[in-house]
């Protein structure tokens, strides 16, 4: 007989997934309020925060305002500064969580899942944030340092990180993972990639474009609203009546 000794898993998205804001919008406003990033900083994602609150823009626009800043003004920070700031954050806001998600994870954990993190937030954060959560492994975004230990500016490994299956096909091989007892939850277009991978795709406060895709395929779709928790577990059947 033919023993598995490969693992069953759980791959997760964090902001807005697990945490219930974004991980790096959070450091950027510590940042700016630590004086590490200037306070004009603020300015270069002001309007589309704005246009995001008063339901004028969409939140894309606004989190990719957000990542500009970051990047414009992340060269020269010391890593030892930047860190001291992520700390601070991650600790803080570590609770801060949707209990749908969070109890997955915990019940997950104790069924003995291995559980991976894939954030397109900085790994420094991500990996502080998780591993209050029980995660064995989290994938996330890295910047190049200088030899100062002051960051340059640059991101590294950009091309894999972005891809998020191709990160997912990775992280099995490297940690011998069997997809086919594998789970996935995600919340927007870019968890699409690895939610097509995994046996068991949950759909969790989906935006349009990911409730549209788990429509066509009958994923299961979470939403939580309040101190209400709505599971719709075949979503291209249930719209046909």
């Amino acid at each position: 007989m033919r023993i598995n000794r490969k693992k069953k898993f759980a791959v997760f998205d964090i902001d807005g997934t697990i945490f219930r804001s974004s991980l790096l919008i959070e450091l950027v406003e510590a940042l700016i309020a630590g004086g590490i990033f200037p306070v004009s900083a603020r300015r270069q994602y002001a309007r589309e925060h704005e246009a995001w609150l008063d339901r004028q823009g969409g939140y894309d626009a606004y989190i990719w305002a957000v990542i500009r800043a970051f990047d414009r003004n992340l060269k020269g920070v010391a890593e030892r500064d930047f860190l001291r700031v992520v700390r601070r954050i991650a600790h803080a806001h570590e609770d801060r969580v949707y209990r749908y998600t969070r109890d997955l994870v915990r019940a997950l954990k104790r069924q003995g899942y291995f559980l991976l993190a894939i954030s397109h937030s900085p790994k420094y954060i991500a990996d502080i944030f998780a591993e209050h959560l029980g995660f064995d492994k989290v994938y996330g975004m890295l910047f190049e340092l200088d030899r100062k230990g002051r960051f340059t500016g640059a991101r590294t490994h950009l091309d894999l990180i972005l891809n998020k299956a191709a990160v997912l096909r990775r992280a099995v091989e490297k940690e011998d993972l069997d997809l086919r007892r594998s789970i996935g939850v995600g919340d927007t277009e870019s968890d699409i990639a690895f939610l097509k991978l995994v046996k068991r795709p949950i759909c969790f406060n989906p935006n349009k474009i990911l409730y549209q895709e788990a429509r066509r395929h009958g994923w299961e779709v979470v939403v939580e609203r309040k101190d209400v928790i709505y599971e719709l577990r075949n979503v291209k059947m249930a719209n046909r009546h």
